[in-house]
């Protein structure tokens, strides 16, 4: 059959496996059962390894892979089914635990999952199986702290390598995401070329841009970006690099570089106005920033800063506009209702303004600059108590302004003022 298979021979390879299920002795089934799910064949296998089942009720190394077969096929269930069947006692119950956290991680019951791996973990605490994947487990969750450990003891084992996965690059990276730098750094420099994968160049080279090693974050995501032009990530890290050493104009031409090849990233367009605003062109600003909030509306951060270019502009019913699209339920930022308040102001909508400062408030009640328009405005509209209020206010937040401290006792001695 296998023979067939390989020939293209398909029709001919269905009646050889119709005869091997009836004549093949039971360690050959074993056998033709591996080849067939090793070469994809599911349905194929499954027969073989059911027909055995049928034979060998207590064998739960065939329950173990019709559960695989099954999670394969997105059969969830039936694949639950087959590993409750293998009990503690079994010599396959690890291996069980280990499947059943894999289908429990991929339907993200991440709960299950740690509760499956922690309880292979008291069973064998020195198998790499269930160290990797403890580690894979924490490191998925966000959790790189914990996956720390499982790495670091699959190296004291001297397994530098797992399930073709370079254990010195996982731990670099967790290291990396769990803040710790200098360790990061030295596990990921010790990784073997042929593992040294993309992600593992960016997380150097961010690692030296985070450490101030700018000459080497440069040259690494400079040759990441050159191997590997399409891995889009690079080029914000790489213009962070250039805007640090103030050289705003390379910033803004590898962003746009990298637009070319991810041109609906929303992020590098935000990112590239606030490099344009360095070089003051006002109109590449306003550009990138709508395209960024065409590309994502609902970017709240995004908005804002749109908002504060359009205001900057005067463009005061621009801003109005823009904000307008904030969606209530989801909460809008005091910020937004700030930029609100000054273009309403502006455009002398004295009602709408006054809504919007209050609504802006409870978040700047510290800010000088907030309350200082607040004085302004509560005196345009002829509001006295609370403009003495918030005259109090400011000068106690700022009590060297000496103009405003004359203005509070001016008002404090002079009603009419």
């Amino acid at each position: 059959m296998l023979d067939e298979i390989e020939a293209g021979q398909l029709d001919a390879a269905k009646k050889s496996f119709a005869w091997a299920l009836r004549k093949d002795d039971d360690d050959t089934l074993f056998s033709l059962g591996e080849e067939l799910y090793g070469l994809g064949f599911n349905n194929q296998a499954q027969r073989v390894y059911l027909k055995l089942l049928e034979k060998y009720p207590d064998e739960d190394v065939l329950r173990t892979v019709l559960a695989e077969i099954a999670i394969d096929n997105d059969h969830n269930d039936e694949a639950l089914s087959y590993l409750n069947q293998i009990k503690p006692d079994s010599d396959f119950y690890l291996s069980a635990l280990l499947v059943a956290a894999d289908l429990y991680q991929t339907e993200e019951q991440f709960e299950v999952t740690e509760a499956k791996l922690k309880i292979a973990y008291q069973i064998a605490p020195e198998e790499p199986a269930v160290l990797f994947a403890l580690g894979e487990f924490y490191r998925l969750v966000g959790k790189a702290e914990q996956a720390i450990p499982y790495y670091f003891a699959l190296i004291q084992q001297g397994l530098l390598e797992f399930a073709k996965v370079d254990i010195a690059g996982r731990l670099g990276m967790a290291y990396a995401q769990a803040g710790k730098f200098d360790q990061a750094l030295g596990y990921l420099e010790q990784v073997d070329r042929q593992y040294r994968s993309s992600d593992i160049r960016a997380q150097i080279g961010l690692i030296q841009l985070h450490t101030g090693d700018l000459k080497s974050a440069a040259a690494t995501l400079s040759d990441l970006i050159k191997d590997d032009p399409q891995y889009t990530s690079a080029y914000p890290a790489l213009a962070q690099v250039y805007a640090k050493q103030d050289n705003f104009e390379q910033a803004l031409k590898t962003l746009q570089e990298g637009m070319g090849y991810d041109e609906y990233n929303e992020s590098l367009y935000a990112q590239a106005a606030d490099y344009a605003s360095h070089l003051g062109d006002s109109q590449l600003m306003d550009k990138y920033l709508a395209k960024a909030h065409q590309l994502d509306p609902e970017n709240q951060t995004i908005t804002l800063q749109y908002s504060n270019f359009l205001l900057d502009q005067g463009r005061h019913q621009d801003n109005l506009n823009l904000l307008a699209s904030l969606d209530e339920d989801d909460g809008i930022d005091p910020q937004a209702q700030w930029n609100a308040a000054q273009s309403y102001l502006a455009l002398e909508q004295f009602d709408e303004a006054g809504q919007a400062f209050e609504n802006a408030r409870p978040s700047f009640e510290t800010n000088p600059t907030f309350v200082k328009q607040l004085v302004a405005f509560y005196q345009l509209m002829g509001y006295r108590e609370q403009m003495l209020d918030e005259l109090q206010r400011y000068v106690a937040l700022v009590p060297t302004d000496e103009e405003m401290a004359l203005r509070l006792a001016q008002a404090e001695t002079d009603w009419d003022y």
